[in-house]
């Protein structure tokens, strides 16, 4: 079974799905691509949905700049793989698109890479926030660009390049 309830945060109601294999989403309140749900889930309360609740209150407190849970995203291989890249991305810090695409050694897969990114059902833990364009803009984002904003200033990470009039 995945079990899933909402959990307040300072971006607003996240839910949280956990199952004993781990953290299966965390989608925010009006998710751009919502995980399918099947008749595995059920609203409900699990250990692991309490240890996800703790890390990302710590994560917004500015305590915590790793995650420390187990993780059971389901898509494609190609998906999986940049989600796992986007585990690799350190907390402070950006990346664009391009960059990730040759991370996982697939350079001219910039678009896919792209709409990986834009359906990790993960996010946060799997910083997908981190992601941004090659000139620095802050593109697309499942949880809205203000969203992003406010994850990357929380982290300190805002690109250079950021428009000082939005």
């Amino acid at each position: 079974m995945i079990f899933h309830r909402i959990h307040d945060s300072p971006v607003g109601p996240l839910r949280l799905a956990a199952s004993d294999d781990g953290v299966h989403a965390i989608e925010f309140h009006a998710p751009r691509h919502a995980v399918s749900r099947d008749a595995r889930w059920c609203e409900g309360d699990h250990p692991m949905l309490d240890r996800v609740a703790a890390q990302l209150d710590e994560y917004f407190a500015g305590q915590r700049r790793r995650f420390d849970l187990p993780l059971a995203p389901e898509g494609t291989e190609f998906q999986c793989t940049v989600w796992h890249a986007l585990a690799t991305i350190p907390f402070g810090e950006t990346i664009s698109y391009a960059q990730l695409a040759a991370h996982i050694g697939k350079p001219a897969a910039v678009r896919a890479v792209g709409a990986a990114n834009g359906r990790n059902p993960i996010p946060i833990v799997l910083p997908c926030h981190r992601v941004i364009g090659a000139d620095g803009s802050l593109t697309g984002f499942g949880g809205g660009l203000p969203t992003k904003r406010f994850l990357l200033e929380l982290e300190g990470a805002l690109p250079a390049a950021t428009d000082l009039f939005a």
